[in-house]
């Protein structure tokens, strides 16, 4: 019997720590995995795979909610043509993209929604935006701007918009790729054009139900929720300027003109108390200074130049930077682990051994996600890395391989898709499969 009851005791307190990943960035959109009991080192012999399962290619990573694992791919239609020599070339290739649902637990397919979509982008490996999870339905934002409600448990279409045919937007050169932000009500979705930079959508029917901003390029950036001056405040950053908004309006509250060369606003942005920061690959950094009386914000520091060589501050292609205790930690666009001072821009250090074991290699990428008192740095080719990060510098705790690098970029093979990490486990996925891996102590 006590047997029984401490068994019992230890399964409710894992229960406590156990948290679904049911979004971009994570339960609060945050890039933090609160889950306690995660290993402090990987075996020598790797964790435990639980199920991996084939996919289709995509650059969408995974949500994890209820049970279910969510994710996104596209098949090329039989016989279509592609130019795999020629990633900028936009020529419209005939295919589909799908909603794939599977058990967490098994990896078995639950269901599957697939619908039609010829892509005319470059790189056009597959949906980007992660899907997101919340009261039994699952959104779905597709690289032409199939924008999906469906009954998660399901797969059953509750309603769609499509980006083109409703708002006249153009697609953009990768791809519409910003992860939609729910709050509340509203679904907001990066959509671009005059008036319809940002929209937002009711999540039950799809109604419009505000738009605001013109931008003849959106970008790629998701939006964002801050508090600053005792309100919330909607974080638009399109191509053309950093915003903010107010999410119950759309109305503009403040904007700090931001031209970001070849439109790579794509990092999201983070907040760390009164700053807020952006970072783009050839324009480099911009910090923002919140006013703390009312909705407004100045530029306190920025990179003086547009540069992809000669980088001063941090000049971040896709990895979303991390920010604590007056530090930003990313990754450069080549490949460099660096650490800066959040309030001057300062470096403190930088690493090119962790993420590209001391290459230069050009648009270099890992995600980084925070656990306890370390992290989990998700390296482009395919690596797993637990590492600490501060002022005093970076170390490697232990690494393993998480999966195969599948996408050819530059010479090189990469994965750039966001895992989830939930349950006590990480799942990713490149372009063949979706793996589970158990993380557990």
């Amino acid at each position: 019997m006590k047997t029984l009851l401490a068994l019992g005791t230890l399964l409710a307190v894992t229960s406590l720590h156990a948290e679904d990943w049911p979004q971009w960035l994570g339960p609060r959109r945050d890039s933090v995995w609160r889950e306690k009991g995660i290993v402090e080192k990987f075996p020598e012999d790797g964790p435990k795979v639980s199920w991996r399962v084939p996919v289709n290619a995509g650059f969408s990573g995974p949500a994890v909610a209820g049970g279910r694992v969510f994710v996104t791919d596209r098949q090329v239609a039989k016989g279509a043509k592609v130019n795999e020599d020629d990633p900028f070339d936009r020529s419209v290739v005939a295919g589909t993209e799908r909603v794939l649902c599977l058990d967490e637990a098994t990896g078995q397919t639950r269901w599957q929604h697939e619908y039609d979509a010829a892509y005319g982008m470059s790189y056009n490996t597959g949906p980007r935006a992660t899907p997101l999870v919340s009261g039994g339905r699952v959104f779905t934002l597709g690289a032409e701007g199939h924008l999906l409600c469906l009954e998660a448990a399901t797969g059953k279409v509750v309603w769609t918009r499509q980006f083109k045919k409703d708002f006249g937007a153009k697609t953009p050169l990768w791809g519409f790729a910003a992860h939609p932000l729910l709050d509340g009500d509203k679904l907001i979705c990066l959509v671009g054009g005059n008036g319809t930079a940002v929209v937002a959508f009711h999540k039950d029917t799809g109604k419009e139900l505000w738009r605001s901003l013109s931008a003849k390029d959106p970008g790629y950036c998701a939006p964002t929720i801050i508090e600053a001056a005792g309100r919330r405040q909607l974080i638009i950053w399109h191509a053309e300027s950093l915003n903010a908004l107010d999410p119950e309006t759309g109305k503009p509250l403040w904007s700090i003109p931001s031209k970001i060369r070849q439109a790579v606003s794509i990092a999201t942005p983070r907040q760390l108390g009164d700053l807020l920061l952006v970072t783009s690959f050839y324009n480099g950094s911009l910090m923002a200074k919140l006013d703390g009386q009312k909705p407004a914000a100045e530029t306190l520091w920025a990179t003086p130049k547009i540069s992809e060589k000669d980088t001063t501050h941090l000049n971040a292609l896709m990895t979303t930077p991390f920010l604590e205790a007056g530090h930003i930690y990313g990754v450069c666009n080549h490949g460099q682990l660096r650490c800066l001072e959040a309030a001057t821009g300062r470096r403190v250090w930088e690493d090119r051994t962790i993420i590209t074991k001391g290459e230069e290699l050009e648009c270099a990428n890992a995600f980084i996600v925070k656990n306890g008192d370390r992290f989990f740095l998700c390296a482009e080719n395919g690596d797993l890395i637990i590492a600490t990060l501060s002022p005093a510098g970076p170390k490697e705790i232990s690494r393993t391989k998480l999966l195969a690098p599948t996408l050819s970029y530059q010479g090189r093979d990469v994965v750039w898709s966001h895992p989830a990490f939930a349950n006590g486990h990480v799942i990713a996925r490149n372009d063949k499969e979706l793996v589970c891996v158990d993380l557990r102590k």
